[in-house]
Order: structure tokens, then sequence, then C-alpha cells
């Protein structure tokens, strides 16, 4: 009886040991509970033994720049630590930000974000061996502050001017002079470059230092867009200039200072205004610089080689594609100064290619059903090249090298789900950063054959307190919709899962071009958010429709001039899959998405009302008239063109259809998907007599954050979706 007493005991304490401890939101946002551990300031060193990172002392609890060894990953001495940062009285971060020949290094201070990309600082440039601090400027907070390539100058961007700082005599050059806000810009991006482009600063120094290649934005004629700021007695409005679709963009023109005979030379980029520049880039050659020239509907890229002493340029490749093509950052130089490697879509998936100096190609280096996602470097010594692919999986990604002849290919990672990777400079070595849906990052050093050398980071902590709170990661599914086509898709499922129960179901969706969410990799937020909700009783879901990427041309531009059609019907039809499930309640459906997302969770609500209880759209797009020029023509083309394009799914005209309970948020600051899609939609649903709710979040963009923010935000949501779902 005693010992009958005891097991019961015994058993009773395993089954509260496992009993999921409850997350909160604060959780979540605010306490870090789930935070993962990676390896900061992580940059290897021009001796290509080394690398260096940023570490804390654990006795001190001074941060310092560590030396590593690739052979044993062990740390061999600090180059330098919070304590030479002191500045007049001020301490300076800690940065890894060095310049070519790693005796300087560059530190921002007191950031100010400005976009999703810029932000202005007070720069310092901090010399190694001397210790000797230098500012960059007294003179005013500057934006992409970058050190020459042979040390001794720095380029900054001021009140929309380039500057130079000799750090020697510590002269201050101002290089441009028209610089004025709202009306040309030097050296930096306007705002629809810097969103759409990915690039905010406009300007890159020649490989000898002789030179600076940089951009000047003529914004003159770009119709400005008023956001007001409710902050002071009486609102401010902010102004900036903000192209959307058929209005006129910036004329941008390519500029080259030579700072031995302070003289500016303009860069012939042909008599059309109305053209894209998405990057310039030098080649191996320092008199050469090549330039990226693209037509305002992004079906024809060229690139030109401009002569840096005169600025006369020749063509010498051009790419053109039926529906759009996507820039990248892949276009390497080879040092043999002969040939140069790009990726392109030529046979319908993303692939490497060879070509000779004159434009001329050599081979395509890759080929198969499956899309290069990144080229890490060549190794011309071995004639080896290192790049990340979807060859395994498009839920995955998978580190490789081959060779340029494309032979002798290998794989470099072994562990499923989503890996990348970080080369010595010598390519001897490579330190692995891998996670999974259910796996947080696990960060590793390996030698050139894939060994493992040593194990960085193990993130065991993280992993001990995502099993204590009962995370367990998504599980993937595939479904065939009515039209033939097969999607991928993930669940959150709760942790005490009883398929004989039926449990209600949010979707959640982003969907726009060329991207994804149902990958096999450790998510952030948001997805602890669907950990939180499988804990209250819901299954998580979602698909990646038609138009997401990594699955080849076909698949992802076939929504090519009718964004929000295919798209919406593939989450309905993934709605009606789920629905079809055992233990899903058919009558319990809602979706949910922020951005792009949010277009898509109004369009479902309202085209595919008959399916979705519940909807929640977070800055959404309600109409593609709205948002900018770069990104919605390169879809829909213009509205002048392509009128049927952008209203035949827009949700404010189909707001008489909405069925159901829907939430509508926005931030009023947000520069990006203005306030003003939230706005029109809620007077097109007040005008058709359709209940729903709103909250907006003043001053805030497009990410919604700061202070209480994110915890306001998903506790609003949450309650919406347990009182309606």
């Amino acid at each position: 009886m005693k010992k009958s007493l005891a097991i019961l005991m015994l058993m009773g304490s395993t089954s509260f040991a496992q009993t999921p401890k409850k997350i909160t939101l604060e959780d979540i946002f605010q306490k870090g509970t789930f935070d993962t551990k990676t390896v900061t300031g992580l940059r290897s060193l021009n001796d290509g033994k080394t690398y260096v990172s940023i570490e804390t002392n654990p006795e001190t609890h001074l941060k310092y720049v560590a030396r590593n060894n690739y052979s044993d990953g062990k740390t061999i001495g600090a180059i330098f630590s919070e304590k030479d940062l002191f500045y007049k009285g001020r301490k300076l971060p800690v940065s890894t930000n060095f310049n070519k020949d790693e005796r300087k290094v560059i530190i921002a201070d007191e950031e100010e974000a400005i976009y999703r990309r810029s932000s202005k600082a007070n720069y310092y440039v901090f010399d190694i061996a001397t210790k000797k601090i230098t500012e960059v400027s007294p003179n005013g907070k500057q934006l992409f502050a970058t050190i020459s390539p042979d040390g001794n100058k720095v380029a900054f961007v001021r009140d929309n001017n380039l500057y130079i700082k000799d750090l020697n005599t510590e002269v201050e050059e101002k290089i441009t002079q028209d610089g004025e806000k709202n009306n040309i810009i030097n050296g930096g991006t306007d705002w629809v470059y810097e969103e759409e482009f990915s690039f905010a600063k406009a300007f890159f120094w020649s490989p000898d230092s002789k030179s600076i290649a940089y951009y000047k934005f003529n914004e003159t004629n770009v119709p400005v867009y008023s956001m007001t700021i409710y902050e002071k007695l009486y609102p401010t409005e902010y102004q900036y200039k903000y192209p959307k679709p058929g209005e006129k963009n910036a004329i941008v023109s390519i500029h080259l200072y030579d700072t031995q005979q302070k003289q500016t030379k303009t860069v012939d980029i042909g008599e059309e205004k109305d053209q894209y520049i998405p990057r310039i880039k030098w080649t191996q050659d320092p008199n050469i610089l090549c330039v990226f020239r693209m037509n305002r509907h992004q079906n024809k890229l060229e690139y030109l080689f401009a002569d840096a002493k005169t600025g006369n340029t020749k063509v010498i490749l051009t790419e053109e594609n039926k529906y759009y093509i996507n820039i990248n950052d892949d276009l390497t130089f080879l040092q043999n100064g002969k040939q140069f490697i790009h990726t392109s879509e030529l046979d319908g998936f993303n692939h490497l290619y060879l070509y000779d100096i004159s434009g001329k190609m050599i081979r395509q280096i890759t080929k198969g059903n499956w899309e290069i996602t990144k080229l890490y470097g060549v190794n011309e010594e071995s004639s080896t090249l290192y790049y990340q692919s979807t060859e395994s999986s498009p839920l995955q990604r998978d580190i490789y090298a081959v060779q340029i002849n494309g032979k002798n290919k290998r794989k470099l990672s072994h562990q499923p789900g989503t890996n990348n990777a970080t080369f010595s400079t010598d390519f001897s070595y490579y330190i692995l950063n891998h996670s999974s849906a259910k796996s947080p990052a696990y960060i590793t050093l390996h030698d050139r054959k894939g060994k493992l050398v040593r194990i960085l980071e193990d993130n065991n902590q993280a992993k001990t307190i995502a099993q204590e709170y009962g995370i367990k990661g998504s599980e993937f599914f595939q479904f065939t919709t009515s039209s033939g086509i097969e999607l991928n898709g993930y669940m959150v499922k709760p942790v005490d899962f009883d398929p004989t129960k039926k449990y209600p179901v949010l979707m959640y969706v982003y969907g726009g071009p060329g991207s994804q969410n149902v990958a096999d990799s450790w998510s952030g937020s948001r997805s602890l958010w669907f950990s939180y909700l499988a804990q209250q009783g819901y299954i998580v879901a979602c698909v990646d429709n038609r138009g997401t990427g990594f699955r080849g041309q076909a698949f992802q531009k076939c929504t090519y001039l009718n964004l929000g059609k295919l798209e919406t019907e593939d989450q309905i039809e993934g709605a009606k899959w789920l629905a079809k499930q055992s233990f899903i309640d058919p009558d319990r459906i809602g979706i949910w998405g922020w951005s792009y997302g949010g277009y898509m969770s109004s369009l479902c609500i309202t085209k595919g009302a008959d399916i979705f209880k519940l909807a929640i759209a977070v800055a959404p797009v309600t109409t593609w008239r709205y948002y900018d020029s770069i990104y919605t023509e390169r879809y829909l083309r213009t509205p002048q063109e392509n009128a049927e394009g952008y209203d035949q799914n827009s949700p404010i005209n189909f707001a008489d259809r909405l069925k159901g309970k829907f939430l509508l948020i926005h931030g009023t600051g947000d520069d990006n998907v203005h306030f003003q899609n939230s706005i029109m939609f809620s007077e097109a649903l007040i005008q058709a007599n359709k209940p729903f709710e709103q909250a907006y979040y003043p001053n805030k963009n497009h990410g919604i954050y700061g202070g209480n923010t994110s915890l306001h935000l998903y506790n609003k949501m949450t309650a919406f979706v347990l009182e309606n779902l």
C-alpha cells in the first residue's frame, strides 16, 4: 500500500513537473524570457586565421573586442575594450567596424533612426595602435560615416551634402554645395530607394581611395506627403517626398569626385531621366565603376562601365524579363580583373553565371529547380564559390561550395533547417549559424572540409526555457488547391493537442511577392505569440500563397499585374482545407496579417467573408494607389496603364462585403504604409454601414513599437481573438 502510494505520488509530481509554464505577453515583449544568444560583432580579419567578436569580461563587466583563433575558436587576446573608448568624459560604444587595413575603427554614438535603414549619429574614429579618438565632425550629427580604404579619410553626409574629413590634418571638406531638404540629396538615397532598393548610403570609395562615386537625387518635382505629429501643444506636420504610383520620381544622377584634383565628373547614364539606378559598384580596377541602369517598368537591367576619369560609359551587359527583375548584391568582380559573377533568373530559377569583363557569358555555374539565395564569395586560388541555396527544400537553406566551372559541388551544412555562414577571409574556415522551427540558433566553427572545430553558442538555456513553457515549434504541411497548385504551410498546435477535439484556427499571412513565412527556422516574438495563443487553446496556421518566393519565377511572378487576386484565392483555399481537418472547427477560422499581410487579411474578410469569422489588419495597404512607385509599379505597372489591377483587389472597393469581426490597426506616423490607407478603408466601411473596431497608435511608424507599445498592441489583438474566435 505504501509502495503504491509512493508510485502515485511520483507520477503526480512527474505530471506536475511536465505541465508547461504559462507564457505571458510580458515574457515575450518586456522581459526577454525567450531571448536567444548569438556571436556579437562577428567579423573575419584579413589574415584569414582569426576573427573578432564583442565579448563581456565576467569580472569587470566591460565589453571588449576579442581576437579569436579559427583553428580552435579560442580567444587569444583583446584588441581593445570599453576602457579605451572614453572621449571627453563620454564612454563610446564598442564596435567592430574596421577600416580595410584594420588599423582603425569607426564608432557611432547617440544614433537617431530616420527610416528603415538610415540613421544619424556622432561618429568617431578610433586608432587601435595609438588609442587616439578623432571626432569625425563637431558641426552636427552625420550619416553613413565611412573610412577610406587607405585609412586616411572619412566621408559622411550631413544636411544632404557630402563631406570628407582628413584624419591627418583634421580638415573637413564639403564636396557638394547644393544639398537641401526635400529638394537635393547628395550621398544618400531618397525614401523610396532606401525602402525598395534596400540601401541608404549612396557614396562609395574607390579601391585606391582616390575617388568617391556618389548619387545625387533631385526631388524637386516629387509630390510631398505630410504626416501630423501629435506631440506638442500645436501638432506639427512632418513632410517628405514620397512618389506614389504613376507620379514623378526623383531624377537620379551619378558623380565621381577626384580627391586629389578636387574635381567632380558626372557619369553618363543616358538622356532618359525617368529610370532607376538601383546599384553602383566599383570593379577591381579603381578607374572603372559599374552602374546598374534599370527602366521604370523594372524589366530591363543594363550594366554600364564608367570611366572614372571622364565619366564616359559603355553598356557591357543587358538583361530583360517579361515580368520584372529582382535586384540583389551578388555581383562579384574577380580579382583577376577579367571576369565577374552574378545571379540571374534567366532559366526560371535564380542561379550563378560567369561572364568575362566584356559582358560575354562564359557559363551558367549552377542549375536546377532551386534557387541561389546568397553568394558568400569566391576563393580564386582554388576557383571555388561559396553560396546558400534552397536545393534541399524551398523551406530550408544550406551552404555549398562549387568550382567556378560548375563541378565538384559539395554540401557544407548537414543539419536540416536554415543555415547561414560567415567565412574566413581565405575561406579556410567558416562559422555556421543553424536553426530550425524547433531549435534556436546553434553556432559552430568548422574547417574548410566541414570538420567541427568548436561550438560557439548552443543556446541550451533558451532550449530549456522553451521546453519549460511547452514551446515546441511548428509542424509543416502541404496541400493541393483546386487549381492543382501545391502550397506549403505550418501549424502551431497546443502542447496538449487532442486530435479528437475541435480547435479554432487563427491564420497568419504575409503573402507578398518574393516573401516567405513557411520556413524551417527559429522565429522571433511574433511566433512566440502563436505559442501563447496555442496555450489558450488555438491552432495558429500559415500558408505561403502563390507569389511568394524561393520556388522559381513561374510561382513568384504569376501575380504580375494583378496583386491580391491569386494570393487571396490561395488563402481562402487554405482556410477551406483546414476546415476539412477533423480537429478543426470550421466555423471558427480567423486570419490576421501586418503590412502586405494586413492587405491580405482585409481582402480575405471581404472577398472571403463567408470563410473567415474574424480578421485583424495591422498597417495594411488598402489600395495600391496609395503605396510607393518602385514597389507597386514593379508588380502592377502604373495606374494609368493598369487601373483594373489597382482597383479590382482593393479592400476599399469591397467594404460592403464585410462579414464577421474586423479589427483595423495603424500607427499614425507610418512613413511606409501611410495611415491614409486605414483612414480611407474606415470611411468605406462606415459608408457601407459595416461594424468594425479600430485602434491607432500615435506617432508610431510601420513597426508600431517603443515603450509599452508592442505589449499594448498584442494585448489588444489577443483580447480581440479570445472574445471573437
